[in-house]
């Protein structure tokens, strides 16, 4: 199935000649803006930006990760669709409504937009369901009259009516001011779903002013196949008005009841999956305007009840709270988020886009349990947060998200990222084990491919989002890895939905890899896919103390061997019994949404050994050239051919970053650069492709700051280099990690120089340490690459083979020494004997004054990774983990160099990323539990080459 049919890309063809080099400044970069942190990011947020066909993001009015988003629904003429997923499309000026949920950039015809409201100049004299074509209950507008901000929104009809919209977490804000003279009603088109409904009910009571009701929808991508064709949640809605109601009336299907307070009526997915035109209800009001022509209304929502709907807004939204009160509140909540990012310099546009890439970056997911905590879950019970949760989180677009998203977020938000995390396993939890690729509120629907849930997980603890059930979590992604389910071995949903978690999962077990003749949406892909959630759960295994597990999963993970093909020298379908099919380097065949030559490169955690595959670094780097440039040298950055790269569409996103493994990393300060520059606009098609719930516009960020995250399950971070002369990323849990660039003013690209908490360092990346520590980078940019920094082979990026957990641990019995030992049965050996099964004594211990332990490794050895084991590990209480310390590296046990800063560390099992020959490693205790206790203990010290 050619799934761009339903799923649209824009992908504009770009050429723009590679001589034009350096010369950033004629391929759209700016006069750079007096050197001064942007002090009200907020107020530079565009919604409107990435509001065309290609981005699909809604311009309304949200809080960050708020479960309301207040936007419009246009129209082009058509009651049953609307032009475009997110519900709004630039070139359409006519709107019908305006509803209370929406995603941004998901493709297919998108999904919620729930309980449309439209302010109407006008008496209802017929049913709206029966004004199919929009011609009646809808009205024109001019983006002269809007204003998309964050948290705001405003249009001014044609109609006169005057629109503005505002939020907060679980409730809207409306102000709406009717014409003079004209009759002031509004419509609740409660069944009009943006992809329908099958059930749907609205009260009125004008007694109260409040009109209330709910929807059962679903359907996301319903249309496409009958698996999705379904409801799944129900949506409560408590709306309240200011101003009386002087007349009511419902309507169902074609018949309008005047008077009517009470209806019900879906418009149901008729037998094709989408919405039947004339079919619904929903109700209507007119205010009485003898006071006013301006209405004010407050409307909660909720997953669970009618009650908690208006628990939801009495709590948030008080009455006798103003529309400017909540639309300021909304404004400084996002400037709390977006504050997290400091950027110093650039221009007005730079930092337009920046900031509202960022906000696009933090609409998702969605908080979804109430403020009294419950919320409905995947087996359709209601639940309660509990433990160290704060709140369910929904709406999880794992094949996009896992690369950047979760990573993005968790690095600013670590316990956003930690309730992300849970919120996903209680999702798996709940539907008996299964970890759904693509969540829509609390339904699974599929879509997409491979096991992104295990990747995502992974990815936010590495990043410092350790405060959930991680153990849980662990064991229920090996049960999902490893344990066949008869919706693995069916086809139901093929190809965009295929309803198996890891579909053709026994053949990955037996012969490893998914074949061509399997029940996967193209068996090439799926396998990369499976092989980086494989990844994940490894990383995740060696940081909660399981190395057996970490080595089964990162021998699993070289799985993407079995489908490299050297005599294509490209990853390629095969059959279940061997052999190689069909080839075409630019056919999709075998790929979701993208090419073999495009997939190839989608090794992250192993780049080395890709490499090593294509014919060692020359050659890739060389590949890279033509894979990102036309044979005239021109840029080829978003192609339809197949052959180039696409960077609106995720599986090239993580090319640009490869340069740094072949130790060109000039190439992509250059490459990310381009791509920034050109193809990141300040219009309404500024974002290249569909958003993807934040996953394009995350990747502007990360770019734009100069870092990408190196792999799922890990923390490093790829240098490109930054776009602003200076970059603050304050995390939520104090953590500072600043970047400084000298010459960044001129749009220069490459990095010349680079110093790393002061010490100089020629690595093309930053290690974990970076992230979980904070730390400084400064570095000078210029307008001529510098060729030779970060081009030694040991400068590269770490690279994950078979290999390269326990098996390798070169500390392992060595001899170690200490400042002392509490007990003469925990020694310093204890921490470098490869066990922590010998119970709490199986552990060297220390409370002295200062608390240090050394290992000599015997001779001068290569470390690429150390990981230490801490006090949870060996089954005693987390709270005497290891909170700071450092490890420092040594040729002759006299001089040292820090290699490692961990501070505020809570996890059971710590690894850092370090790139250093020594032969002596040395542990620095500096606060060694998370109160107020004296003793060290190290359950195991692990050096890995």
């Amino acid at each position: 199935m050619d799934f761009a049919r339903f799923r649209r890309r824009a992908r504009a063809a770009l050429s723009i000649s590679l001589a034009a080099g350096v010369a950033l400044a004629a391929a759209g970069v700016a006069t750079p803006a007096a050197a001064a942190a942007v002090s009200d990011p907020a107020g530079a947020v565009n919604t409107l930006i990435g509001a065309s066909n290609s981005g699909e993001t809604f311009p309304g009015a949200d809080t960050p990760f708020g479960m309301v988003q207040w936007s419009p629904e246009n129209t082009a003429g058509n009651q049953t669709r609307t032009p475009q997923p997110g519900g709004y499309d630039y070139g359409v000026t006519r709107v019908r409504s305006f509803s209370l949920t929406h995603m941004s950039g998901t493709g297919c015809a998108g999904g919620s937009g729930d309980i449309p409201i439209l302010p109407f100049p006008g008496t209802v004299s017929s049913s709206p369901s029966s004004d199919r074509s929009d011609a009646t209950y809808a009205s024109g507008f001019s983006h002269a009259n809007e204003t998309g901000t964050a948290g705001y929104y405003r249009v001014g009809l044609d109609s006169g009516v005057n629109v503005e919209l505002s939020a907060t977490a679980r409730s809207g804000a409306g102000r709406f001011t009717y014409p003079a003279g004209k009759t002031a009603s509004l419509l609740v088109r409660t069944s009009n779903s943006e992809v329908g409904s099958s059930a749907a009910q609205t009260t009125i009571d004008a007694g109260n002013r409040v009109i209330s009701g709910s929807v059962t929808s679903g359907n996301f991508c319903g249309y496409i196949n009958n698996v999705d064709r379904r409801s799944y949640y129900t949506l409560y809605f408590y709306a309240a008005f200011d101003k009386p109601f002087s007349a009511t009336g419902t309507w169902q299907d074609g018949t309008r009841t005047a008077g009517g307070t009470s209806v019900s009526g879906a418009t149901t997915y008729g037998t094709d999956g989408w919405p039947v035109a004339g079919k619904g209800s929903g109700g209507y009001v007119t205010f009485d305007t003898s006071q006013g022509q301006t209405v004010s209304m407050r409307v909660g929502i909720s997953y669970v009840s009618l009650a908690n709907a208006k628990a939801n807004v009495d709590t948030e939204n008080p009455a006798g709270t103003s529309f400017d009160t909540v639309r300021q509140q909304a404004h400084d909540a996002w400037n709390t988020e977006l504050s997290r990012i400091e950027i110093t310099g650039g221009s007005a546009a730079q930092q337009t886009t920046f900031y509202s890439a960022l906000y696009h970056s933090l609409l998702h997911p969605n908080v979804f349990s109430d403020t009294n905590g419950q919320y409905t879950g995947m087996d359709e019970k209601v639940h309660t947060v509990s433990g160290a949760q704060h709140a369910q989180y929904a709406n999880f677009s794992g094949w996009d998200v896992y690369r950047d998203q979760v990573q993005l977020v968790t690095l600013l938000r670590p316990d956003i990222g930690s309730d992300i995390a849970q919120s996903l396993y209680n999702q798996a939890s709940q539907n008996n084990g299964i970890w759904d690729r693509w969540t829509h509120n609390q339904g699974g629907t599929h879509v997409m491919t491979g096991d992104p849930g295990h990747a995502a997980v992974s990815s936010i603890y590495a990043f410092g989002g350790t405060n959930f059930d991680a153990s849980g979590a662990l064991s229920s992604m090996v049960h999902a890895a490893t344990t066949v389910t008869a919706a693995d071995q069916s086809d139901d949903g093929w190809n965009v939905m295929v309803v198996g978690e890891r579909p053709s999962l026994d053949k990955y077990l037996s012969i490893g890899y998914v074949p061509s003749d399997g029940h996967a949406w193209g068996g090439a892909g799926e396998t990369l896919e499976d092989v980086s959630a494989d990844f994940g759960i490894s990383q995740l295994a060696q940081r909660l103390g399981n190395p057996s597990v970490g080595d089964q999963f990162l021998a699993r993970a070289q799985n993407w061997k079995n489908v490299f093909n050297p005599a294509t020298g490209y990853i390629q379908q095969r059959d279940s019994s061997g052999a190689w099919q069909p080839f075409d380097p630019a056919s999709d065949d075998g790929f979701a949404e993208g090419t073999a030559a495009q997939y190839t490169w989608m090794v992250p955690f192993n780049a080395k050994g890709l490499f090593t595959k294509v014919g060692g670094s020359t050659a890739a780097a060389g590949r890279l050239d033509g894979f990102f440039h036309n044979a005239d040298g021109s840029w080829a950055l978003s192609s339809s051919d197949g052959t180039h790269s696409d960077l609106s569409n995720e599986p090239s996103i993580g090319t640009p970053w490869l340069y740094d493994f072949a130790g060109q990393p000039y190439k992509t300060q250059l490459t990310v650069r381009q791509v920034v520059n050109t193809l990141w606009t300040t219009g309404p098609g500024g974002i290249p492709g569909q958003d993807d719930l934040g996953a394009m516009s995350s990747w502007y960020v990360f770019a734009a700051i100069g870092v990408y995250p190196l792999a799922p399950g890990r923390a490093d971070l790829l240098l490109a280099s930054p776009l602003f002369s200076q970059v603050v990323v304050h995390r939520g849990n104090g953590v500072t990690l600043t970047l400084n660039a000298t010459g960044a003013a001129t749009g220069a690209p490459y990095i010349q120089s680079l110093r790393l908490n002061g010490t100089t360092s020629t690595k093309p990346w930053l290690p974990e340490s970076v992230v979980s520590s904070g730390g400084t980078v400064d570095m000078t940019l210029g307008t001529a690459a510098n060729t030779s920094w970060g081009s030694a082979a040991a400068d590269a990026p770490p690279s994950f083979d078979t290999g390269s957990t326990s098996a390798t641990d070169v500390a392992l019995n060595k001899p170690a020494t200490a400042d002392s030992s509490c007990n003469s049965n925990e020694g310093p050996a204890k921490a470098v004997n490869g066990s922590v099964s010998g119970g709490t004594s199986d552990k060297w211990c220390s409370t002295g004054a200062t608390k240090w332990w050394q290992v000599d490794l015997g001779g001068a050895v290569p470390v690429k990774t150390v990981t230490v084991q801490h006090a949870g590990a060996g089954g005693e209480s987390t709270s005497w983990n290891t909170r700071d310390y450092d490890v420092q590296a040594s040729s002759d046990g006299t001089s040292w160099t820090t290699i490692v800063q961990a501070r505020g560390n809570t996890a059971n099992v710590t690894t850092h990323s370090v790139n250093v020959t020594a032969r002596f490693l040395r542990l620095n205790v500096l606060t060694p539990e998370q109160g107020s206790g004296g003793a060290a203990r190290i359950y195991e010290f692990e050096a890995y080459s």
